[in-house]
């Protein structure tokens, strides 16, 4: 059976990767919270996709 997770956890690691960029770059900032969301959104982004990618790997062994 296709294990979902890992490609999901590719996915959430590339878009995090993207989001941290944008949120280095550009510097965009949420009008009623004064905070970078694209940063936060990045850094929960690649925290998750590593969540995922470690799951995949302790279910295949």
């Amino acid at each position: 059976m296709l294990d979902l997770r890992k490609p999901a956890g590719y996915f959430f690691l590339l878009l995090g990767v993207v989001m941290v960029i944008a949120g280095l770059v550009w510097d965009f900032r949420a009008p009623l919270l004064e905070t970078n969301l694209n940063l936060h959104f990045g850094v929960f982004s690649l925290v998750f996709g590593g969540v995922f990618l470690l799951l995949a790997r302790q279910a295949r062994s």
